[in-house]
């Protein structure tokens, strides 16, 4: 047996010795008053038949019901079940300085004290979360693996002692070493929380540290203890008490080192330090740093889940209670009056209480007559949740499926309404199977007009036809239901034709469609021909054109020719001029020799006597005879050429025989 809130017990000391003391007072109070207002001759008359013993009796159940309601609201538990539970959270390692440095009491109550608590107020704040331990001084331990089990973390926590490991001094870099072990490959984020002082006797602190968080761990120190430091002191074996000294015989005062805890919390990317002061410093942790990682899915196989048990103590004060009420104080005495035994009225309120009791459940579960009352107030979602409670109870009642059918019509849940008719259907009463299928034919009526789809309106409208068909099988003078019939039978043909002009005309759409498109495919084969026929068209324009521009390339080559040979000729005929005037010249200056030679003149060549004024000077008849020399004729000579051939000139003629030049050409004589 154990308790969920055991704290609540305490109210145990609190509420029944005040109810005592209460009823205690309260009796001596009316006591008090009855001798004060009333004579004491009379008491005996009025007090009779009341008995102190059911006073006692109900003042006691009383007294014990609200103990029983106070062990009800702890949470009495006894037995358990081993379940498998999947949470989201992050992975914490704790390690926690256990050396005999965590002795000094420079806060109270001493080191080691204040770390463990620190332990458990981050187990309150990591609810979802799993946790490890692991305990460290001279070498390291892991104390508690990776958990959820809150009961396993804390008795591990609660066990830690000085003594825990047994080589002393502070290991930092064993206990970083052993808390990055404890995770797995594939596990969520790694949390490493460091409680320690920060005296670590071994180096290489920083360098685990630097190689934890390249494998992922991220590393929070808590600093625990002050700079100024505190002697540590230690019991022996018969409780006497003395200072920790070193080796040679000193006092040793241990401080808090934390420039050594900043180092190492910043070697990881994320982490940081906190020294541990005051009682906020386990919520600024998991606020600041806890609470932003990211969660990842934890599983546990096997944890306890314990049964609730405050069911049987909250029973024990009902009844009580009931007691109490049906408890009277005066005894049952027969009155001689009218020779009738006459009951006591306490007798009659507390069977009033009792019926009470018994019917009030009743009324809260739900019963026939105020769901009809829900139902003819017209609310009808309250009358089919009561019908449905019911039907829990009495799966097997037929009126109380009709009933939930008819409300849960009214409600418009056809689709509901049609299983609890199809349940009141199987009822042996022929009447109420003639109703079942009547409000069946009609839910199915109402479920078909809702549907959009024509295909599964016809079907639910054909099935209401076969339930009107039913019902008037049963009772054939049903005027209701051969009127409801008619009309599904009416709306269904009309919905058939409606279906049919639908196909109709989706045929013709269907046939248009085709029409036109076999139109729009002649068109476009016409288009394409026609697009054809003008590609031909053009190509063959093209390929005239080609021909006509080879032939009028032709012909101008032609013409060219022909230009170029009339240019040849003419330049051949000049040539010849050109040869003939040479050999004009040679034979006339061979003459002009000879009669040089002969002292005689040319012939056809006369004598110019020089005009006065026009004498040569002797540089002009050098150059003469210099240019006669070089074959050259003088001007004198080229004249006396040009009158030796005036007879032989011929006129031009009017127009020039053969083919006319090309306008274009420049015009040269001829």
């Amino acid at each position: 047996m154990r308790f969920a809130h055991p704290q609540v017990l305490w109210l145990l000391l609190v509420f029944p010795p005040a109810l005592l003391l209460f009823f205690w007072w309260s009796w001596r109070q009316r006591q008090r008053l009855m001798t004060q207002f009333i004579q004491s001759r009379l008491l005996p008359g009025l007090l009779m038949g009341i008995s102190a013993a059911r006073q006692k009796i109900r003042l006691a159940c009383i007294v014990l019901a609200v103990a029983c309601v106070i062990v009800a609201l702890a949470r009495p538990q006894w037995g358990f079940t081993w379940q498998e539970v999947t949470q989201r959270g992050v992975d914490i390692v704790v390690a926690i300085d256990t050396s005999k440095s965590m002795l000094a009491q420079d806060i109270a109550p001493n080191r080691l004290e204040r770390a463990k608590l620190a332990a458990l107020d981050l187990m309150q704040q990591a609810k979802s979360d799993r946790l490890g331990l692991v305990a460290f001084a001279g070498n390291a331990f892991l104390e508690c693996p990776l958990t959820i089990d809150d009961s396993a973390f804390r008795q591990s926590v609660e066990a830690l002692d000085v003594g825990a490991i047994p080589q002393g001094g502070t290991a930092i870099a064993e206990a970083i070493d052993t808390a990055s072990a404890a995770f797995k490959e594939g596990d969520n984020h790694k949390v490493l929380v460091l409680m320690t002082d920060g005296e670590d006797h071994d180096s290489g602190a920083l360098e685990a540290a630097q190689k934890a968080a390249q494998a992922g761990l991220r590393i929070y120190t808590i600093g625990i203890g002050t700079a100024e430091g505190e002697l540590l002191r230690v019991a022996d074996a018969q409780g006497h008490t003395d200072y920790v000294r070193d080796e040679q015989g000193n006092v040793v005062k241990s401080h808090l080192n934390e420039r050594l805890l900043q180092e190492i919390a910043g070697a990881s990317q994320g982490g940081f330090y906190l020294p541990l002061r005051g009682a906020k410093t386990i919520d600024a942790l998991y606020e600041q740093g806890l609470s932003k990682l990211p969660k990842g899915e934890n599983q546990e196989r096997l944890v306890k889940q314990y049964n609730e048990r405050y069911q049987w103590p909250l029973g024990v004060a009902v009844l009580l209670l009931v007691v109490e009420v049906l408890l009277p104080e005066r005894k049952r005495e027969a009155q001689t009056a009218g020779g009738a035994a006459v009951a006591a009225r306490p007798l009659t309120a507390g069977a009033l209480a009792l019926i009470l009791f018994l019917v009030l459940p009743r009324a809260a579960l739900g019963s026939p007559a105020s769901a009809l009352r829900e139902y003819k107030s017209e609310n009808y979602d309250q009358a089919l949740k009561q019908y449905e409670q019911l039907l829990q109870r009495h799966p097997d009642d037929p009126r109380l499926h009709f009933n939930a059918g008819a409300a849960a019509y009214k409600n418009h849940r056809f689709d509901q309404a049609v299983k609890q008719f199809d349940a009141a259907a199987a009822s042996p009463d022929l009447k109420l199977q003639e109703l079942a299928f009547y409000n069946r034919g009609n839910s199915l009526f109402r479920l078909g007009e809702q549907n959009p789809d024509p295909s599964k309106r016809t079907e639910a409208w054909e099935k209401s036809l076969d339930d009107y068909k039913l019902s008037l099988g049963l009772n054939p003078q049903d005027t209701d239901a051969k009127f409801n019939q008619e009309y599904v039978k009416k709306k269904l043909e009309e919905l058939k034709k409606q279906q049919q002009q639908q196909n109709n005309s989706k045929q013709n759409k269907s046939d248009k469609q085709d029409k036109n498109q076999q139109q729009q495919q002649n068109q476009q084969q016409q288009q394409d021909q026609k697009q054809q026929q003008d590609q031909k068209q053009q190509q063959d324009q093209k390929q005239q054109q080609d021909q006509k521009q080879q032939q009028d390339q032709k012909q101008q080559q032609d013409q060219k020719q022909q230009q170029d040979q009339k240019q040849n000729q003419q330049q051949q005929q000049q040539s010849k001029q050109d040869q003939s005037q040479q050999q004009q010249n040679s034979q006339q200056k061979q003459q002009e020799k000879q009669a040089q030679h002969q002292g005689a003149r040319p012939k056809d060549q006369k004598q110019q006597q020089p005009q006065p004024g026009q004498e040569k000077n002797q540089d002009e008849k050098d150059k003469d005879a210099a240019a006669y020399a070089a074959g050259q004729m003088t001007p004198e000579q080229a004249q006396q050429l040009l009158d030796s051939q005036k007879g032989e000139e011929k006129l031009l003629p009017a127009k020039p025989e053969g083919k006319p030049l090309d306008p274009n050409r420049p015009i040269k004589d001829w």
